[in-house]
């Protein structure tokens, strides 16, 4: 039988609460035996530990939010620097990097003794996280086609959705049985991609000859960072770190607190799960069915629309709707969270040339990613400050309607310095 503890809603949020009881399992020897499974000891520091036991971490769901706040963090400075590495030393030595670096430190988590340790592992994992999503982007951007190239990018990048998918199951399905610490030997795992990185990924920057300019040959200045404020890439390049921000401010806010959102709003989830498979699908196919979209050459209208689509799903979500009118609005939810996000990606991408495309995306995702730091206390800020129900939902409203607008303002900055290139040619990068 398992018990239930007061204030723990185990089914409306069973990742958190099992996330906490396998915090707490690690400390208390109670929680082993089969008639204590899933209970937190009432007093966990007034006990004597043993001496061949770990310290109590003496976890709170406030320390977890810091351990997710951490991983954020180190996010940014890996999408620079792995962005800016990439276009100076080719794709192939910082994604093999970037891959180590993970595998390294996710193994150092599942190992950490003490709770200090743990968060240092989390900070430098997210570093490893941030440095793969601009070199992945830039590899396949540059390693296929240009009328394929958004199907090909977005399929690369639904990636995300679904190991965030696999990951919620596999939480589920192992804790609290499993120590937590275990479920990070996971991350080791992309050590086996290593030889094929180095086998399949080209050493320099490849630019497709439809796209080269002779003109620039020779002329590439190792200050990448300083070009992308030039005049011809100055409008974009601020254009897309704000609808990033926005972007990310919608992903991690929905992924932290949307479920919360909806059990205060009167829903019945049994199971946040249902909705995080519903959320992550919705990502996944959007961003697929966006991409061919995009590969017609709008771009911009598929990006608007999936940011609006996003607005739109929230004010659906913030009245009481049947249970199918639910989890497609929590589908076109992940359409506008992730989906749209992942769009964002591929404009950036299709809009610098090969030898500034990595640091376009690298600093676009790295000073976007304010947003994931800022987007879960902008929601619980509007929520104190609004008394109605509704206030959650509409305040990720805000942020998609910016979003969209800020992508409305895009202009092509290669369209404009290749005028020669022919209508049909120079209008697919940005068209829309």
């Amino acid at each position: 039988m398992r018990h239930r503890l007061p204030g723990v809603h185990h089914e409306k949020h069973p990742w958190h609460a099992n996330l906490q009881v396998a915090f707490t399992r690690r400390s208390d020897p109670r929680a082993r035996h089969p008639l204590h499974r899933g209970v937190r000891p009432l007093h966990p520091r007034r006990r004597r530990p043993l001496p061949a036991r770990p310290p109590d971490w003496d976890v709170t769901r406030s320390t977890l939010g810091l351990l997710g706040s951490l991983t954020a963090l180190g996010m940014p400075l890996g999408s620079i620097a792995a962005g800016w590495a990439g276009d100076l030393y080719g794709r192939r030595l910082p994604m093999i990097a970037a891959l180590a670096w993970l595998s390294v430190w996710m193994l150092l988590s599942a190992v950490a003794g003490s709770l200090e340790f743990f968060a240092a592992t989390r900070f430098a994992t997210g570093m490893g996280l941030g440095a793969l999503i601009p070199l992945v982007t830039a590899y396949v951007s540059e390693s296929v086609p240009p009328a394929r190239r958004a199907l090909q990018v977005g399929t690369a990048l639904t990636g995300v959705a679904i190991g965030g998918l696999i990951t919620g199951i596999l939480g589920r399905a192992l804790l609290p049985a499993w120590d937590f610490h275990t479920l990070f030997l996971f991350g080791v795992l992309p050590l086996v991609l290593i030889p094929l990185v180095w086998k399949l990924v080209p050493a320099g920057v490849q630019e497709h000859p439809a796209e080269a300019d002779p003109a620039r040959e020779g002329a590439v200045s190792a200050n990448r960072p300083a070009q992308l404020m030039t005049p011809q890439y100055r409008r974009a390049t601020l254009l897309f770190w704000a609808a990033t921000f926005t972007g990310l401010v919608l992903v991690y806010g929905a992924g932290s607190w949307l479920p919360t959102l909806m059990v205060n709003a009167g829903y019945d989830l049994s199971s946040s799960l249902e909705f995080s498979i519903t959320f992550n699908i919705g990502a996944v196919v959007g961003t697929l069915g966006a991409s061919v979209i995009t590969d017609r050459g709008f771009i911009k209208a598929a990006t608007v629309t999936s940011f609006v689509l996003a607005a739109a799903a929230m004010v659906v979500l913030s009245t009481p709707q049947p249970r199918p009118v639910l989890l497609l609005a929590s589908a076109v939810a992940g359409l506008g969270a992730l989906g749209t996000q992942n769009l964002i990606n591929i404009f950036v991408a299709r809009s610098y040339p090969a030898h500034l495309r990595g640091t376009g995306l690298g600093f676009s995702l790295g000073v976007g990613r304010l947003g994931a730091i800022v987007g879960p206390s902008y929601l619980v800020a509007a929520v104190g400050l609004i008394t109605s129900p509704k206030a959650g939902f509409y305040a990720f409203a805000v942020p998609t309607l910016l979003g969209a607008l800020m992508t409305g303002l895009f202009t092509s900055p290669r369209r404009a310095a290749t005028p020669a290139k022919g209508p049909a040619e120079a209008e697919q990068p940005l068209a829309g």
